[in-house]
């Protein structure tokens, strides 16, 4: 499984029809708006009692309602279900969606997952097709056989043409997409595997019949509905944009400039308008698969969806019952709770399973830079992580609305080893010894300096339109500047970052998130060295670090694993070895709280830290009907 760049402090996800969809996390962040100013240095006493206070009188005014395996309740058609997004798409192209969060969401509303997970039960369930696992343990291999529904077809908003999707659709994405190099596709390192002897195999995907198709392994994979669950798009389209234009012609299929109502959907929803800088208007799919009786899913009508970038904006808007649902920061509740409007209940879903980031750039790109001698230096990276201030950022930016991230997997991952945390907490004396040890020492003017001289400076990036990250790294660079160490920090466009990231590599530092590690195989584009996503030093074509060499034995290793005892220990020492080499440093797990308009009836309305919000259900009140 891949995941996306995310601007927030927690990639979140999203579930339809009551289900995790594992494969497509969509953007979702509980983002405070405080001043920058409030970074002055707070006492223990004033933090522990500013987290005493968030924890208490905030939370006894919400409701909490996670989804615990319910049913849905039949509901009635109508309305429009209003939001707002912080960005425009950047194009309508599922290839490009795969990188980038806000246009992965906006396409996730035309797609639809082979299957789902049911993170109650913990069982993998039919969606778009049903699977079967077949093992031959005498020869170590695998197949997965899907067969997909009868009823699923890629329309056309206004058309009544129905084009049946079939296997072709999802072998021509596998082979010629995520299979193609050229095409650079987060997807592409997942189809191959380490084999026993060392030596690389691939895990192929063959045609049954129109509607049946399999995924063939050379080795017998521990989670093979995860490694094969996939969006997809239509060969009808994908295949002669490649054969006319090769990658180029793929890449310029359905942009922003397209008219989004030729735009195929597979999905609930058909993209119907697309003004930029202004909204998106999606409608219901009235084709699609999944009915309640006799009526296709969802309940709205349309989602109107505005574009907003300004966060404080957003809420206003809800404020004026403008906008159905909004996503509240700390000091967003306490207004809501001071005001006491009865148009709105506000929801919380317990603490978030991920959070953002604070990495270094170790790409030897850099490596003309004093900032790279520093970087790839594990005692620099675990300094700066006993520099990090959790439960300051947690009083100021969260109202105590949050716990420090210390482990590397989270609580629902099967291999959650709760012994396993973080040993580099904040403890500014331990940071001036590992500091030290590298031959960094603050003079007497208060400057660190390298061995060599230079102070020890360095640029912090961070998402311009994000104010709780600007907060975030205000009491970084506070916290650095009191052992002598600059920080500057760099607002960016969040698309110029992942640019930054996976392009031109051209940055020092940065906070970023990139999803929640449900499973420990998440991320096959991210932690094993040759992923894309490999932030601080990706696509490597050996691993540049012992450590690094071992995580993609033991990521491969534990891929492959069903002995349930052998294959906790190896991600154990998996999760250890990241969490004492400190590519990536975790910051805080924020409390997660929304508001929902009271229009809309609540049978159907659930809302927790795994499955978010879903809407698609929802039905407004019968006396709130158009």
């Amino acid at each position: 499984m891949n995941k996306k760049l995310c601007t927030g402090n927690a990639c979140g996800s999203q579930r339809t029809g009551g289900y995790f969809l594992p494969l497509f996390l969509a953007v979702t962040a509980l983002l405070a708006s405080v001043s920058c100013s409030r970074t002055a240095e707070m006492s223990r006493e004033e933090i522990e009692s500013l987290m005493s206070a968030g924890k208490n009188a905030l939370l006894e005014k919400t409701v909490h309602k996670p989804w615990q395996g319910e049913q849905w309740v039949p509901g009635f058609r109508g309305g429009d279900w209003r939001s707002a997004v912080s960005a425009d798409p950047k194009s309508f192209n599922l290839l490009v969606a795969e990188r980038d969060g806000s246009t992965s969401a906006i396409l996730d509303h035309l797609h639809d997952s082979l299957m789902d997970y049911n993170y109650i039960t913990r069982e993998w369930q039919p969606n778009c097709a049903s699977g079967e696992i077949h093992i031959d343990e005498d020869k170590g291999t695998l197949s997965v056989i899907y067969t997909l529904r009868d009823d699923l077809f890629w329309t056309f908003y206004g058309s009544a043409e129905k084009i049946p999707v079939t296997s072709d659709d999802v072998i021509f994405w596998y082979n010629e997409i995520e299979g193609d190099s050229e095409f650079r596709s987060s997807a592409y390192n997942s189809q191959f595997v380490t084999l026993e002897d060392g030596s690389e195999g691939r895990v192929t995907i063959r045609r049954i019949d129109d509607k049946r198709f399999a995924f063939d392994f050379p080795r017998i994979d521990s989670n093979p509905f995860l490694s094969t669950n996939r969006n997809f798009g239509p060969r009808f389209l994908y295949k002669k944009a490649k054969d006319e234009g090769g990658v180029k012609g793929v890449m310029d299929l359905f942009s922003i400039a397209s008219d989004p109502r030729k735009i195929p959907s597979m999905g609930m929803w058909h993209l119907t308008e697309y003004t930029p800088g202004q909204r998106l208007i999606f409608t219901r799919n009235p084709h699609y698969w999944k009915k309640d009786g006799k009526d296709s899913i969802p309940y709205p009508e349309r989602k109107v969806v505005r574009i907003i970038p300004e966060e404080n904006t957003r809420f206003l808007l809800f404020k004026q019952a403008e906008l159905e649902s909004y996503g509240l920061r700390p000091e967003d509740l306490e207004e809501l709770v001071e005001r006491a409007n009865p148009h709105y209940t506000m929801y919380s879903a317990g603490g978030s399973l991920g959070a953002s980031f604070w990495s270094f750039n170790q790409n030897p790109a850099n490596n003309e830079s004093a900032q790279y001698a520093w970087f790839t230096k594990k005692e620099f990276r675990q300094a700066m992580s006993s520099i990090l201030h959790r439960d300051r950022i947690i009083a100021q930016t969260y109202r105590g609305l949050a716990v420090p991230k210390t482990d590397f997997f989270p609580e629902p991952n099967p291999f959650y080893n709760p012994s396993i945390r973080l040993e580099y907490l904040y403890n500014p004396e331990r940071a001036l010894a590992l500091l030290a040890s590298i031959g960094m020492e603050r003079g007497s003017d208060g400057i660190m300096r390298d061995v060599q001289g230079r102070p020890v400076e360095f640029d912090l990036t961070i998402p311009s339109d994000v104010t709780t990250t600007s907060d975030i790294a205000s009491i970084i660079a506070d916290e650095c500047a009191r052992i002598g160490i600059t920080v500057r920090i760099r607002a960016t466009d969040f698309q110029k970052i992942v640019e930054q990231l996976t392009a031109t590599f051209d940055w020092q530092s940065v906070i970023i998130g990139l999803g929640v590690n449900y499973w420990p195989t998440q991320g096959s584009n991210v932690w094993p060295s040759t992923g894309n996503l490999h932030l601080w030093h990706p696509l490597q074509e050996e691993p540049a670090t012992e450590w690094e060499a071992r995580i993609d034995w033991l990521y491969n290793e534990g891929s492959f694993t069903l002995d349930r005892s052998r294959a906790q220990r190896i991600w154990d020492e998996y999760q250890s070895i990241i969490l004492e080499q400190c590519p990536v440093i975790y910051l805080v797990r924020p409390r997660n709280f929304t508001a929902v308009d009271n229009r809309w009836d609540t049978a159907n309305l659930y809302y927790d830290n795994i499955g978010g919000l879903q809407t698609d259900r929802l039905w407004l009140k019968q006396e709130d009907q158009p």
